[in-house]
């Protein structure tokens, strides 16, 4: 079946024309005088109006609906290092899903020339191109970079640049499996306050996720950490910054001792790694995330036959699906549209909260007949009804809710709006929540 899933995909990326995206015109150039005005001689007036007040860079060109998707190729989709031009299929993807959920025209920037002599990121390399993008982007959406490095270029960018600079493997995954751990807490009778984590994989995505959890108003202390080398402990050489926020010293040595009376388990690690066992020895009906793609860290029916309480992964295939695309379309959507200079911690969190929010609401009719096309089998098990849709087996929407990126691109505007971060205002929300709705439909 592989080899038959590999031939389709091929051909799918090739066929009728190579990759996944083009360059489509918004204004005609049929006669004379269309000519005239998208080059030369009319095209100068808006140069010089910009030259005149950079602001209107805004007014006549694209920039405020485009978005650079920036990668080295040194962490791609659980492929690894394999260099920018390999990873530059996953790009495209990233594009496609842009402009599909929310209309953004996605552009792949993926750059040679920014490693070091040991093959890996050279953080300076990286900044030193990507802060030169700026001119041209509404947003920098950093993609598949490695850690330790992603953390320093996204920190160094987000000091330097005016414009957004957000990294997906980070950010994207964790506001998602905050949305989910919050509605699963909800259903097992748990505060975040309260409950004790367990966090395998301290890559990029393992350690945005915990700091999430943290913001949201976990307790730091109940954190227990672990890499491909162990335990992540305070008496361990060597840890990065970010780790070391999360060092726990003695209180666990092994993955197994760490997962007795935890309530909360996050895996982003290898697949098989959690047995029947380790499940059962945890606190009254826990939560596990174990998102290890394509085999989880423990499949579900394995981690529900030993008492987990609410289970979801990182395949489309199981309840639950913790997937970057219900965040980062509507984000951008919300940060471009108030010209937003960065996308900040209330942003972030006011993303997880409308996934979360959505997750509790009625669904119209109109959006379960997209939802029923859309996931037949879901529809058929009830997956989608009730007043309050929120149960075991849905505890955040789904990627073809139409509802998803409106609502997000919502509150993380109100958010840039109250934390400072927006340059401009939408007055009614209720009307530009339904804007971006019916700019999705027209788009999709």
């Amino acid at each position: 079946m592989s080899n038959i899933a590999g031939d389709e995909s091929l051909r799918y990326h090739s066929d009728p024309v190579p990759g996944k995206i083009s360059l489509s015109s918004t204004k005609p150039c049929a006669t004379q005088k269309d000519l005239s005005l998208a080059y030369t001689p009319g095209v100068a007036t808006p140069c010089l109006e910009i030259k005149k007040d950079p602001e209107n860079v805004w007014r006549y060109t694209s920039k405020g609906n485009l978005v650079a998707v920036v990668t080295d190729g040194t962490a791609v989709l659980g492929l690894g290092n394999i260099g920018p031009a390999a990873g530059m299929p996953v790009m495209e993807g990233k594009g496609v899903l842009f402009k599909r959920f929310a209309d953004i025209d996605a552009i792949p920037i993926c750059l040679g020339g920014v490693r070091g002599a040991d093959g890996n990121t050279d953080a300076s390399k990286l900044v030193e191109t990507i802060q030169r993008l700026e001119p041209t982007f509404g947003g920098i959406n950093l993609e598949d970079v490695a850690a330790p490095a992603c953390f320093d270029v996204e920190a160094a960018l987000k000091k330097q640049l005016s414009i957004p600079v957000f990294h997906d493997d980070q950010h994207g995954t964790a506001i998602i499996a905050l949305a989910a751990v919050t509605n699963a807490l909800k259903l097992v009778g748990k505060k975040i306050e309260d409950v004790k984590v367990v966090v395998n994989g301290a890559g990029a995505a393992g350690i945005a996720c915990a700091e999430m959890f943290v913001s949201a108003g976990a307790n730091r202390a109940n954190f227990a950490m672990f890499d491909s080398e162990g335990a992540v402990s305070a008496n361990r050489p060597g840890l990065t910054p970010e780790k070391q926020r999360f060092a726990v010293g003695a209180r666990a040595s092994t993955l197994e001792e760490a997962m007795k009376d935890a309530d909360v388990f996050l895996g982003l690690s290898v697949g098989g790694c959690v047995s029947r066992e380790m499940v059962a020895s945890m606190a009254t009906a826990p939560i596990l995330f174990p998102m290890a793609n394509p085999t989880p860290e423990i499949m579900p029916e394995e981690a529900v036959a030993a008492g987990a309480g609410v289970v979801g992964t990182g395949r489309s295939d199981f309840p639950n699906q913790i997937n970057n695309v219900l965040g980062f379309p509507g984000i951008f959507r919300g940060a471009l549209d108030v010209r937003a200079s960065d996308i900040n911690e209330n942003m972030k969190l006011a993303a997880s909260m409308a996934l979360a929010e959505l997750a509790s609401e009625k669904i119209p009719a109109d959006v379960m007949n997209v939802l029923a096309n859309a996931y037949p089998a879901d529809a058929a098990r009830g997956v989608f009804d009730g007043n309050i849709p929120l149960k075991h087996e849905f505890i955040i929407p789904k990627p073809f809710d139409p509802r998803v990126v409106p609502r997000v691109a919502r509150r993380v505007a109100e958010a840039a709006m109250e934390s400072g971060a927006a340059r401009i205002s939408i007055p009614d929300f209720d009307a530009y929540e339904s804007s971006v709705a019916k700019r999705v439909v027209a788009t999709s």
